[in-house]
């Protein structure tokens, strides 16, 4: 299947490989600004509610770091290094392939982005997967690698921000405690 796919994206034009090998990192530019949106349009809801969404940035990290871990115990070859040709260049030797951090990273977001905005659903998880189909297309991973990456990264990030978020909520209080931006709605009002 990867060489299939691999042999397809070599015979797309010029600016689809331009495009495949932006995208796959654009998109987290994506992410980043959805997490911004989200702290804004928390920020006057519950301690906790705000908490979760705080949280969330440092569960990816967290999904990525752990999937680093991943990366070191299996050290799966990258399928770029078996003479197909591919539109990105290949990773250095030691740069493993499974599972694929871009794809931890974007399901990551995603996860953690409905977990406290449900309604992003359409657009954050199929985002998260046409970022992880493309490391295929680009020719740097297996499709397995996108698949366990995806799974891996949409479901330990909302687990992440769930365990932390107790942490993170006495400090939402006391920084609300000292900014009026952080204040929350008052009781019965709709919230900003």
């Amino acid at each position: 299947m990867y060489g299939d796919i691999a042999g397809f994206a070599m015979s797309t034009p010029a600016w689809v490989h331009a495009v495949a090998e932006i995208g796959t990192d654009a998109g987290l530019l994506v992410f980043a600004a959805l997490f911004a949106v989200a702290v804004w349009r928390s920020r006057a809801a519950p301690d906790r509610d705000l908490a979760l969404t705080l949280a969330g940035p440092p569960a990816v990290v967290g999904a990525y770091a752990l999937s680093e871990v991943v990366k070191l115990l299996i050290r799966e070859e990258r399928p770029c290094r078996g003479g197909i040709a591919t539109i990105a260049a290949c990773p250095p030797v030691g740069d493993w392939s499974f599972p694929s951090n871009h794809s931890v990273i974007a399901a990551a977001s995603a996860g953690a982005l409905v977990l406290v905005w449900r309604r992003l659903a359409w657009l954050a998880l199929p985002l998260a997967a046409m970022m992880a189909f493309s490391r295929v297309f680009v020719g740097v991973h297996y499709p397995h690698d996108v698949a366990v990456g995806y799974l891996f990264g949409v479901l330990m990030a909302p687990l992440l921000a769930l365990m932390t978020v107790g942490a993170v909520t006495p400090l939402v209080r006391r920084a609300r405690g000292r900014s009026p931006w952080f204040r929350p709605a008052e009781p019965g009002s709709p919230v900003r």
